[in-house]
């Protein structure tokens, strides 16, 4: 979590695990668990059908392990930065996976967009995203303007 104390008059940011965030934090949690479990079986038993596949199901893992934990503990730069690489995963490995469906024999967590677990491993990041977007502090109010009577007053 963040020290920092706002600035006088600032908003402070939402906490990312609260509200929606709870939710968001459960569903992120629940695809942690499950991407690792497929990737660990995947890797232990069958490595050698398809390398590339199983290796990004442990990529995948890794990346909704460390949002998890992110968004649970208000990392918000963090939470941002595994998102962000989530989405782009996301849609890389989604768009190879139609490209080039060989390099893929067995499906991924990512590949095709995610339509094994119903397209929620594409929804997810955005929702994420959002999140960190509405949770984030308002901006800092401009500073009062000062007056100066030292000045001269505006010609004109």
């Amino acid at each position: 979590m963040s020290t920092r104390t706002p600035a006088p008059g600032a908003v402070p940011a939402r906490s990312t695990a609260t509200g929606p965030g709870r939710v968001l934090v459960a569903v992120y949690g629940v695809f942690a668990l499950a991407a690792s479990a497929r990737a660990g079986v995947q890797l232990l038993r069958d490595w050698h059908e398809a390398p590339l596949a199983y290796g990004l199901s442990a990529v995948a893992a890794a990346v909704y392990w460390v949002a998890t934990v992110a968004l649970a503990r208000g990392a918000r730069a963090v939470a941002l930065t595994a998102v962000g690489v989530e989405l782009v995963g996301v849609l890389a490995v989604g768009t190879w996976s139609l490209v080039d469906p060989a390099a893929f024999p067995r499906a991924t967590v990512w590949s095709t967009f995610g339509s094994g677990y119903g397209y929620v491993p594409l929804v997810l990041p955005l929702l994420g995203l959002a999140w960190l977007w509405r949770s984030r502090r308002a901006a800092d109010p401009p500073p009062a303007a000062s007056v100066d009577s030292s000045a001269p007053p505006p010609a004109g």
